[in-house]
């Protein structure tokens, strides 16, 4: 979940006004919608109303008007609901409007079918980083990441190039310090981290082996948006025992292809 619709939901029901009632209907409308992101599977309505804090009642009122809207739907017959189909002509409103992300999207589907591995199209969400669109390999060993999924920024080889404007006093201030541990429990030292972030700013790529899976292999160059700045990566994911002259091969492939898809030079 994003950072900022986080403090929303901390803010909770009992919070005061900061722009009227309506601005904090419309804050609401946005917590749910976080929240079944979040949850990523049908939820009951007073399931919502316990994780965004707000009164049943209110949230009753919520989801039924985007039920109308058809923003949220019924799933089954016990008061489930989830994400509707205006919600998908939304995102294709958005995909087929931005011609850039068509050239993403067609870059993924050509490197894909070209390689036979995973490629990723990711980013930032607040503080932490997420799968923006994947091609999972065709191949008996399938390595994918769940688009929209969060996780901690040190955990990636993306994250080091997503943060690399940053000096080290902001990168401390930015990354909560529980995110340095690993899912088995192997911690990262910070300063090692921000010794990786420098060297993927010099570089202009990066690639981890061994972190957020013991068995992923992973390596990211950055696409640049018109005015410089990183704001997605482009990535593979690969076994880890995959030999070293195809991760070259694979590399070299992906910093074209990334550097193609940017709107300043690298």
């Amino acid at each position: 979940m994003s950072e900022g619709a986080t403090g929303l939901i901390e803010a909770g029901a009992g919070a005061q006004p900061q722009a009227g009632e309506r601005r904090r209907g419309i804050d609401r409308v946005i917590m749910l919608l976080e929240a079944l992101l979040k949850h990523r599977a049908p939820m009951r309505i007073g399931d919502i109303a316990k994780m965004i804090n707000a009164p049943r009642s209110t949230t009753y009122e919520i989801v039924n008007s985007l039920l109308e809207a058809e923003m949220l739907e019924n799933v089954g017959s016990e008061g489930y609901v989830y994400f509707g189909r205006a919600m998908h002509l939304f995102g294709w409103a958005y995909s087929h409007h931005n011609a850039h992300y068509r050239r993403i999207l067609e870059t993924l589907d050509r490197m894909a079918a070209e390689t036979g591995e995973t490629v990723q199209l990711c980013g930032l969400r607040g503080n932490k980083y997420v799968v923006l669109d994947c091609r999972d390999s065709p191949g008996p060993f399938r390595i994918s990441s769940d688009v929209g999924v969060e996780v901690p920024i040190p955990w990636t080889a993306s994250g080091r190039l997503l943060v690399g404007h940053m000096q080290e006093r902001e990168l401390k201030d930015f990354i909560p310090a529980a995110d340095y541990e690993l899912p088995d429990g192997r911690v990262i030292a910070p300063d090692e981290f921000f010794a990786d972030v420098d060297l993927a700013r010099r570089q202009g790529f990066s690639e981890t082996s061994a972190l957020a899976d013991r068995f992923t292999w992973c390596m990211a160059a950055p696409i640049r948006d018109s005015h410089g700045a990183i704001n997605t990566t482009l990535c593979f994911v690969l076994p880890v025992d995959t030999p070293e002259p195809r991760r070259n091969q694979l590399l070299e492939l992906l910093r074209e292809r990334a550097s193609a898809l940017s709107l300043a030079g690298s």
